[in-house]
């Protein structure tokens, strides 16, 4: 069994018009990547202020360590907001080594480390320029570098991509995994799906307040597979078994005819396979599992559906 490092108990939030978390819990392990996922509006970040104790629940309780979240806690996470927040006057190096200080780090201690990272990222000749000479990306950068460089135990990343080119999105993704194979406990909020079965191991996805999905990326595709299966032949028939499948559709490019079927509950993979193998010249079998976005798609309509069409809340945070 996976040993917790942070756990959020029936958190609610309330403001004066609206209820921004309802009897929200989420369970997150020690040492993995935790996706905290959502549309906008969703109620993410007033969960993210409850667990950087930048403001307080109504109801519920937050476990860290393994007992109650206390203030001292804060001083162990590191928290990269979606609101950026460097200032824009000030010399990269010399405020990268006050940020650190501020956490606790000698000033040597945190010139060392600001060195080590600014190589690793290439960035060392932006020591000395004031940030607003960087663009989003470069600032962006240098915030993900302030984030963690006094080694907190939990990282707290909210929306970290925005901003970034491919190569650099890519880079800061190795590096976030980096950080979580040394032992950090992560919490990657974000509403895009597309880094999310590359990033995370377990999630939760919050709308409209409540906690609508949880679980591992694998198990919760594994709920959600439709038994569409895509398969490629270069010769033969397609045998006509409908207690077997039936087939959404075949298209035929250079020889080649792919089809794509639905598996009939009562059957496993390999007696699909083998039935289509005695009948056709085969090249590819495969499924076709859901996308993470798929999912989110499918469990945000199905949630929107439930909820009537002039709701007297106004939106969520």
């Amino acid at each position: 069994m996976e040993q917790l490092f942070l756990s959020a108990h029936h958190v609610v939030k309330r403001y004066a018009n609206h209820t921004a978390l309802d009897d929200v819990s989420i369970d997150v392990p020690r040492g993995k990547v935790f996706g905290l996922l959502g549309p906008n509006g969703a109620g993410k970040t007033t969960l993210i202020r409850i667990l950087n104790r930048i403001t307080v629940p109504d109801a519920g309780e937050i476990t860290f360590d393994g007992r109650p979240f206390a203030a001292a806690d804060v001083a162990r996470i590191g928290y990269l907001p979606e609101e950026r927040g460097l200032y824009k006057k000030m010399k990269v190096g010399e405020q990268a080594i006050y940020l650190g200080m501020l956490k606790g780090l000698s000033r040597a201690e945190a010139t060392r480390r600001l060195r080590v990272w600014f190589e690793k990222f290439g960035i060392m000749d932006w020591w000395n320029k004031k940030l607003e000479e960087l663009s989003k990306g470069m600032q962006q950068k240098v915030q993900f570098v302030i984030t963690v460089l006094h080694e907190p135990a939990l990282i707290i990343l909210d929306e970290p991509f925005s901003g970034f080119d491919p190569v650099n999105a890519e880079m800061l993704k190795r590096e976030i995994l980096a950080l979580r194979d040394k032992g950090c406990t992560v919490i990657f909020s974000t509403h895009n799906m597309m880094s999310v079965e590359d990033v995370c191991d377990d999630i939760a996805l919050i709308h409209r307040a409540h906690v609508a999905l949880s679980g591992r990326v694998a198990e919760v595709k594994e709920r959600f597979r439709s038994g569409i299966f895509e398969v490629t032949a270069t010769g033969g028939t397609l045998p006509e078994q409908p207690e077997c499948y039936s087939v959404l559709s075949a298209t035929e490019v250079g020889g080649l005819t792919t089809y794509r079927l639905a598996k009939a509950a009562a059957i496993s993979n390999s007696q699909l396979a083998a039935t289509l193998a005695r009948s056709l010249e085969l090249r590819a079998f495969s499924e076709q599992m859901p996308t993470m976005q798929e999912i989110f798609l499918k469990v945000v309509g199905e949630t929107q559906s439930q909820v009537p069409a002039n709701p007297s809340s106004a939106p969520q945070l």
